[in-house]
């Protein structure tokens, strides 16, 4: 029986596979440099990730026109990325010299023996450079086996036009608890809520559990599952309360990277969120009538003097062992993602905070763009005062299943039909195991 279900599965992952091949919403650029240099091609579900990697390329041959690179970037839908890289590692064959994997997928290239290279070579010589725990999600033993775009500090972002209108100063939340209170003030003054939560998609949620001081999530450090874990139950509990009081709504079209939500949002629909530095193109792209209205603080800690922050989401990018070039790829990636002009273009390009602490306070990361021109001049002030407080998470092999479980039962469970978090946490993770 166990035989052939694992048949069928594999029959459909090759059918989504093929299906993959005929999405129209692929892109694939060809290699560039007219193909002169040292052939690489790259995979990714990313179309603004593939625009940053060609423009790396372009800089690469600029600096080292002795050995240059000629790049050919694949774009496949999100789903469609990991299921292909997956079955080609499987199968031995086909897979590309270098691919981002979303972290929630992550886990699934780490199982048994991994099919993609170390990368502590590469990584070792800027360690002290860059912040611990956003290598430590993409590692497995203490070995490094993908490099990361960004820190993806959670922050919380305040609509100060509607704080103003409550008498209510973001300056003075300092608490979750500070911050429910504070909520209660701006409903009352102002009959808007304090702040939406995803109820299928897991930012929320996770972002809370993560800033829990010490080393467990929905991991623990072991990689063992802890969603019973009694502090993560509370930090359900706490958003359930928030939805209980008004305080808090469900996300309008259930996350916060629905059209429904952004439109929500732009007319000022609640006066806060709390999500990571990567969430501010959301805000210039979807709600421009936002601009000059939005302020980036600290989350607020669970208790004074604890972890006002978190690393959350990301892109780890792999060199596969199918790789022929597998040293010139690492140099290329580490070029990419690790250097210090790498850093400065990943913010310049893409507006996410680099995982470069050195490259924070430098004239490049304070010059004006549309991220400056929407939130202010002072954006790595926020990051700087919260540099020795972004708590890290633990993935794992069981990583992708718990992201699944919270994004189509827990959350709906617990914040739309108001079920007992505890009894949702403990059926849940008897299910997973």
């Amino acid at each position: 029986m166990r035989k052939g279900l694992l048949t069928v599965l594999s029959l459909l992952l090759v059918l989504s596979v093929f299906l993959a091949g005929c999405n129209k919403k692929e892109s694939n650029t060809g290699y560039s440099n007219g193909g002169k240099g040292t052939k690489v091609e790259l995979w990714t579900f990313n179309e603004l990730h593939g625009k940053y990697y060609e423009s790396m390329a372009t800089m690469w041959n600029e600096e080292n026109p002795d050995d240059p690179i000629s790049i050919k970037v694949n774009t496949y839908p999100y789903e469609d990325l990991h299921n292909k890289l997956l079955v080609a590692l499987q199968s031995g064959k086909g897979a590309p010299d270098i691919s981002d994997i979303e972290i929630s997928k992550f886990g699934n290239f780490l199982k048994g023996e991994p099919q993609i290279l170390p990368l502590d070579d590469v990584v070792d010589p800027e360690r002290a450079n860059i912040v611990p725990s956003r290598l430590a999600i993409y590692a497995k033993d203490g070995v490094s086996y993908g490099l990361p775009f960004h820190v993806g500090a959670g922050v919380i972002y305040y609509n100060k036009e509607i704080l103003d209108k409550a008498g209510v100063n973001p300056d003075d939340i300092k608490t979750w608890d500070d911050y429910k209170k504070a909520g209660k003030v701006v409903l009352e003054k102002t009959g808007v809520p304090m702040t939406t939560l995803d109820v299928s998609d897991q930012w929320s949620f996770w972002s809370q559990v993560a800033q829990l001081e010490g080393k467990d999530d929905f991991l623990r450090e072991d990689k063992a599952l802890n969603l019973t874990d009694p502090d993560i139950v509370n930090v359900l509990k706490y958003e359930q309360d928030l939805v209980k009081e008004g305080i808090a709504i469900p996300a309008p079209g259930n996350y916060h990277h629905s059209e429904e939500y952004y439109g929500f949002m732009n007319k000022g629909g609640a006066a806060s969120i709390w999500m990571p530095m990567w969430y501010m193109g959301r805000f210039t792209d979807y709600m421009p009538d936002l601009k000059g209205k939005i302020v980036i603080k600290p989350a607020p800690a669970w208790k004074e003097g604890d972890p006002r922050s978190s690393g959350m989401g990301g892109t780890g990018t792999v060199v596969t062992n199918q790789s022929e070039h597998p040293d010139f790829a690492k140099k290329f990636l580490a070029y990419a993602k690790l250097s210090k002009e790498g850093n400065i273009q990943i913010w310049k390009q893409l507006g996410f905070d680099p995982v470069r602490t050195d490259v924070w306070d430098l004239p490049e990361l304070n010059e004006e763009n549309k991220f400056t021109e929407y939130f202010g001049p002072n954006i790595f002030e926020t990051l700087l005062e919260v540099k020795d407080e972004i708590e890290g998470v633990n993935i794992g092999e069981k990583t992708p299943d718990v992201s699944n479980a919270i994004k189509t039962t827990v959350l709906f469970r617990t914040l739309v039909d108001m079920e007992d978090p505890a009894k949702v946490l403990k059926e849940t993770e008897e299910q997973l195991k």
